[in-house]
């Protein structure tokens, strides 16, 4: 009962900081802080893919490149809000690659290696990682969180899938899994999770995932469910 109260309040923090930010904000990217907060870690907010590496594309043809960024901008502005340091690793439609990568393949291969040697750089950092499923049946749905092998990346990933559930959408039923072979998650040494926030190839989701409304659902329940995972102690790099 004393964690769900927990729970309950942060998100209602969080959920407290939407509403100002929907009131306060002409665009997104522009927040102020409006809480006083320092836990001394630092929040790497990665929107996947980016540039000519749009991701998977949707039922109805857009990019998964720009979902990922508008729902990491909004997650990035309600972390301003409440005074929590963050670092994005992309504001725009762009590849992080290096401007010496001839081919698609190696600008893809540089665009990934420049997201983890950013990740590493940062001092006490923490690495969440947006993006969208996609699967040739389209009746897959619910958004799953994949973790790293990084001290404190499963009980993050616990935690937001729980919140996923609790919070935004009681009907998925899906559990956190570990990353694999996913390559960000696999070369950072910081406790990091990648968040498939549903699948772009199921209709009803992915229309909800283009509406800013459940976006911003969305960003208020990682922004929970990150705030209560730093309030505990765990190795950080």
């Amino acid at each position: 009962m004393k964690n769900w109260i927990k729970t309950a309040g942060l998100y209602a923090l969080v959920c407290a900081a939407a509403l100002l930010s929907a009131m306060a904000l002409s665009r997104v990217g522009s927040a102020v802080a409006v809480f006083s907060r320092e836990t001394g870690t630092t929040v790497v907010v990665d929107a996947g893919h980016g540039g000519e590496d749009g991701g998977t594309l949707s039922c109805t043809g857009v990019r998964e490149s720009g979902l990922n960024l508008e729902i990491a901008l909004r997650v990035n502005d309600l972390f301003a809000l409440l005074g929590q340091r963050t670092r994005m690793l992309r504001t725009q439609d762009v590849s992080l690659h290096d401007t010496e990568a001839a081919t698609i393949a190696a600008r893809k291969a540089s665009d990934i290696r420049a997201r983890v040697r950013l990740t590493e750089e940062t001092s006490k950092a923490v690495l969440l990682s947006i993006h969208q499923n996609h699967f040739p049946e389209s009746k897959y749905r619910g958004a799953q969180v994949f973790y790293a092998a990084a001290d404190g990346s499963r009980a993050l990933a616990e935690r937001l899938q729980t919140l996923l559930g609790t919070q935004l959408d009681p009907d998925n039923h899906r559990a956190c899994k570990k990353a694999g072979e996913i390559y960000l998650l696999k070369h950072v040494s910081c406790p990091a999770v990648l968040v498939e926030c549903g699948f772009l190839s199921n209709p009803a989701e992915e229309a909800l995932l283009r509406t800013p409304e459940y976006q911003k659902k969305l960003a208020a329940v990682l922004c929970c469910g990150m705030l209560e995972f730093l309030e505990e102690p765990y190795e950080s790099c």
